[in-house]
């Protein structure tokens, strides 16, 4: 063999050994588990050996009458047990470590234990996607700002994750149903406990990934967005009047998110909506991949499946849209406990490590995802001296029309700093609205210039 022709071979070995690699989709014999053993979703159908975890029974019956205005209270049983910082040693083994934080840091902070129940649901044909996701659906490495999935649509991607990576990707594409327009309130408490309001919103959002009368071939030709999202601010006066809209991508470098500025009368297209880039909406409190514990791409972290555990996590929380008022809501350190629900539930444990060579203000993070959902309950994130920093949680909310159990609302606490930021739906009697009319010329930055304001 010449050398030319050697050197040839060497470099086409390094190029194949080096080359991003296709990761492949589970079988047909093991995704014949979400049949039998697995609920439709991925989860463990059976309870637990204890019954604390009851087993899953389809979740929450449908019920097409709460479609809107006010999120149903739909349980009215007591707490089984309340964990204060004087007997939080006794439960530390269910606690995340953020909760633990803060009932060390905070004493009038507690959490109120309520009996489990395995409400998530989705509509058949969200179940039969996801089937067919087990075994079609790959991870395709070749993103810039990192992996995202080929071959998925309508359903959870990957119901039986082998990897970090695609257990994260399982929450971004978790259930939300098709459309909705709900008004969050968002505001930060100061650690002297002020409430400052940071914005009210009407936030319209629409997911084409799950159109139920779209297929893959077609939402792939239309261009692969996940979710469309439009959020008109009416406060504080400062603020109203400001819009942002977000076209988010499976592949996020393709995403766009422009905003409108009262100020300038003019639409602004962001440069970078990723990571640690601090978001509008939230005032510049959080950042772009805080919002709902994780959201945004997930390429600057090396992610670890740590595997699965038993914890008290937020849950079923119809309890925290009854609230009066933003103030009853949020007390001095903490978000009122008393409307706050935590229920026993298996959680995927989910690390994720700074890359070398990347930037972040957050070097490392947990998150814990829900079984029965895919959503990111709870989470934690450190600051670059390995203290515990942020303490996140979700608000997994039953609606019966959707059907399902989803995210209505979330909140971030600084441990070091002190304060924190929560979102919650005011007023009461237009909490959501899972019918709006949503067509898609409203998600566009000419109908921001031509609706905009001042």
């Amino acid at each position: 063999m010449t050398m030319f022709n050697r050197m040839t071979l060497l470099a086409l070995t390094c190029a194949v050994l080096t080359a991003p690699v296709v990761q492949a989709a589970v079988s047909a014999d093991e995704a014949a588990k979400l049949k039998t053993t697995l609920t439709p979703l991925g989860a463990e159908r059976a309870g637990n050996k204890d019954g604390t975890i009851p087993p899953w029974e389809g979740g929450y019956p449908v019920d097409n009458s709460y479609n809107s205005a006010a999120i149903p209270d739909l349980f009215k049983d007591k707490p089984l047990l309340t964990i204060t910082a004087q007997n939080a040693d006794q439960y530390k083994d269910k606690l995340t470590e953020g909760t633990l934080g803060l009932l060390k840091k905070f004493p009038s902070f507690n959490v109120q234990v309520f009996p489990t129940r395995r409400t998530a649901a989705a509509p058949q044909w969200v179940y039969d996607n996801t089937l067919a996701n087990a075994t079609r659906a790959t991870m395709d490495p070749s993103g810039e700002l990192g992996p995202f999935p080929k071959g998925t649509y309508g359903g959870i991607p990957f119901p039986i994750p082998k990897n970090g990576e695609e257990a994260i990707w399982n929450h971004l594409l978790r259930w939300t149903t098709p459309s909705y327009q709900t008004t969050p309130s968002l505001a930060r408490v100061t650690p002297e406990g002020k409430v400052i309001p940071v914005s009210q919103n009407v936030a319209k959002s629409s997911f084409p990934y799950y159109d139920q009368n779209s297929n893959l071939e077609k939402w792939q030709a239309a261009g692969s967005n996940i979710v469309v999202r439009r959020v008109d601010t009416s406060g504080p006066p400062i603020r109203a009047g400001e819009i942002l809209l977000q076209r988010v991508n499976i592949n996020d470098i393709e995403s766009k998110t422009w905003v409108y500025l009262t100020g300038q009368r003019r639409v602004r297209r962001l440069p970078l909506t990723c990571c640690d880039v601090p978001s509008p909406v939230a005032g510049g409190i959080l950042n772009f991949d805080e919002v709902e514990v994780y959201s945004s791409s997930i390429g600057r972290y090396d992610w670890k499946l740590v595997g699965k555990k038993e914890m008290y996590v937020p849950y079923n929380t119809n309890s925290y849209h009854q609230a009066p008022s933003l103030e009853k809501l949020m007390s001095e350190k903490t978000v009122n406990p008393d409307f706050v629900r935590f229920e026993q539930h298996r959680v995927w444990v989910v690390e994720g490590t700074l890359k070398a060579g990347q930037r972040h203000v957050i070097p490392r993070l947990r998150v814990y995802l829900d079984e029965d959902t895919w959503i990111a309950v709870a989470g934690e994130r450190w600051d670059a001296q390995g203290q515990l920093w942020k303490v996140t949680y979700n608000l997994p909310t039953v609606f019966p029309a959707g059907p399902g159990t989803i995210v209505a609302g979330y909140m971030s606490y600084d441990l070091i700093g002190g304060g924190y930021f929560a979102s919650a739906y005011f007023p009461r009697d237009k909490q959501v609205d899972l019918k709006a009319t949503l067509p898609d010329r409203i998600f566009t930055p000419e109908s921001l210039s031509g609706e905009g304001v001042r």
